[in-house]
């Protein structure tokens, strides 16, 4: 299922992604910009997975 692919999204910006915003300005929320970075992506990933557990068929069976 195509779907799935979004969980790549989440993997790839946090370990390539800390390559290209290692800085430690400008402060978000009194974060360094790649501790920001990083918070960011972990709930973004939960977005995701709850989008990719959403739309799976596969958790639709027990259902009536």
């Amino acid at each position: 299922m195509l779907i799935r692919w979004l969980a790549v999204i989440p993997f790839l910006a946090l370990i390539i992604g800390p390559f290209f915003v290692n800085r430690a300005t400008p402060f978000i929320a009194g974060l360094p910009f790649l501790l920001a970075w990083i918070v960011a992506w972990i709930l973004i990933t939960s977005l995701i997975m709850a989008v990719i557990y959403a739309t799976d068929p596969a958790n639709r069976e027990g259902e009536p």
